[in-house]
């Protein structure tokens, strides 16, 4: 299913050297197109995350290979030495930005409740062919992390209204620097091309065209994504 030869490249995001872009990572990918197409009822809404969209979980015959591409090839690029758990879902980005909750208008860290020792990585992998539809970017905060965590959980329990009079930013995907975040880096989508990084670096969808938005699997933004949580090399 996976390249066992992946061409990898690593992008410096702020100085940190764990963001890695893969192309031609599947041997098939039209082929997992195919299967969300032919399955789109399978994807429903994702209220429980920051997800702008539609998700389908994968199950072990995509979760295995995924994972022993990440052990071959990533893994102890992470500075990892042992995948605890992962899983990971086809996903389809939907929402425009009328739509979009708060915290969906700001970047985001996976972290999914890792204990110390632990760390997190994940990946995106496109599955569309218009790049126009948005690959990932990744940001740096500008003031201590420890206050931009104190903020996102008071704008989580805002609604629209309050929090766009909070940012003075009307509704929409985040895409650019902003007063509490500066973009270092944008991995753009390609067909077949998937990015690894640390989920503890803020990152977003970087959707500047969200009218190319579709529930259709056949043109619209279709990913693959994919989360580990792992031990650290040096607990």
């Amino acid at each position: 299913m996976f390249n066992p030869h992946p061409r990898l490249e690593r992008l410096n995001v702020g100085g940190v050297h764990d963001v890695w872009v893969v192309d031609d990572v599947l041997l098939q990918p039209e082929a997992l197109r195919q299967r969300a197409i032919s399955a789109r009822a399978s994807f429903t809404a994702a209220p429980h995350n920051a997800y702008p969209g539609l998700e389908w979980r994968m199950g072990a015959d995509v979760d295995a290979p995924l994972a022993e591409f990440f052990m071959l090839h990533l893994r102890q690029r992470f500075g990892a030495r042992r995948t605890l758990s992962m899983y990971s879902r086809l996903s389809l980005a939907t929402l425009q930005p009328a739509l979009l909750r708060p915290l969906q208008r700001l970047c985001h860290r996976d972290r999914l409740g890792v204990e110390p020792g632990q760390c997190v990585a994940a990946c995106t992998l496109y599955l569309f062919d218009d790049a126009a539809l948005g690959g990932t970017s990744f940001y740096l905060p500008r003031r201590p992390v420890e206050h931009i965590n104190a903020d996102i959980r008071r704008w989580a329990q805002m609604d629209d209204a309050a929090f766009t009079a909070e940012v003075s930013t009307p509704p929409g995907y985040l895409a650019a620097s902003n007063a509490h975040f500066e973009l270092a880096a944008v991995v753009p989508a390609a067909w077949n091309r998937a990015v690894f990084y640390n989920g503890s670096h803020f990152h977003s969808s970087h959707i500047t065209a969200p009218d190319k938005l579709s529930n259709d699997p056949a043109r619209g933004r279709l990913t693959l994504n994919g989360f580990f949580i792992c031990r650290s090399a040096a607990a």
